[in-house]
């Protein structure tokens, strides 16, 4: 038990590491992707907004000293606290030139409201020399790297236009445990034509290859994603929340204790969501998955007592 939860959640791990819950101040660092860009393919993954997953993350445009103080303001009537974490959400923040890359990360570190530098990116864009930029980042602060995993079933990773294999993820996770970084792994369950077997088998993975954190992310629907078409031509259904439930539970279950549970749902634009709508309600969403773990511990505990 972790703070009365059945699992480690990033609450209990921050205040655990540093004596305080942190918030985090969503960045953009102006980047694009590979697969937008044509390096890979042009259009993104199939479930990406129009913003690269930052529809929450300051404007750019604004100067990294104004995207701070910006972000600040949406968290500040919830956080009273002075150290933050400096996440950098849109597209993928280290498909640039290494040397733009110190410059934007370096000021942001060095700053004392900043706890954490936090980077969300691709596993195929981690050459040699950003892993040595991050190395020397982590060396200052804490240093998290997010990777977008998604799927450990190569062939939705295929649909999905994710554009690298399994490998490639492995291999990321290892380099960046050299370089001193934390790493925190995205999956999305509920992806089309995956099977229970399928979303545990994601986790599961993320786990072997020794994954620092994980995100489990609901697959969202949004207007204007390549997603949205297939979902209204009937290619698939989405998840219902007892499904969604049942599953995320079933990952916990088979996660090891170590690693951080960083997300059990996702927020989704409320104007873009198309499905599944039940989603917005994130609080009772929360509350089913907690009560769900409590009656499966119950039962377990009164098997073990009859044996």
């Amino acid at each position: 038990m972790w703070g009365g939860r059945r699992y480690k959640s990033l609450d209990f791990y921050l205040k655990e590491k540093f004596g305080e819950k942190l918030y985090k101040l969503a960045l953009s660092g102006g980047m694009t992707c590979p697969n937008r860009d044509g390096r890979i393919s042009y259009g993104g993954c199939i479930f990406c907004s129009g913003e690269g997953s930052g529809d929450f993350a300051a404007p750019f445009g604004l100067g990294m000293e104004k995207q701070i103080e910006y972000a600040k303001s949406l968290v500040g009537e919830k956080y009273k606290g002075s150290r933050y974490i400096a996440y950098f959400q849109s597209y993928t923040n280290t498909y640039a030139d290494t040397g733009y890359l110190r410059e934007l990360y370096m000021p942001v570190i060095m700053r004392d409201d900043i706890a954490v530098l936090d980077i969300a990116t691709r596993p195929d864009c981690l050459e040699d020399d950003k892993i040595a930029l991050i190395q020397e980042l982590a060396s200052i602060k804490p240093v998290w790297v997010e990777l977008g995993l998604q799927t450990s079933n190569e062939k939705t990773a295929v649909l999905l236009n994710r554009g690298y294999r399994n490998e490639v993820y492995a291999s990321a996770v290892q380099r960046l445990h050299k370089a001193g970084a934390e790493v925190i792994t995205h999956i999305i369950t509920g992806l089309p034509g995956e099977s229970r077997r399928d979303m545990l088998g994601s986790a599961e993975l993320a786990a072997e290859c020794g994954t620092d954190g994980i995100k489990l992310q609901l697959l969202h629907i949004l207007e204007g994603t390549r997603l949205a078409e297939m979902y209204r031509n009937g290619e698939f259904e989405a998840l219902s929340e007892e499904e969604y439930i049942a599953v995320i539970s079933d990952i916990i279950s088979i996660l090891p204790e170590n690693i951080v549970l960083h997300r059990l749902t996702g927020d989704g634009d409320r104007q873009k969501l198309i499905a599944p709508r039940w989603s917005l309600d994130k609080r009772s969403v929360l509350n089913h998955i907690n009560h769900e773990l409590k009656v499966r511990n119950i039962i377990q505990g009164c098997k073990a007592g009859r044996q």
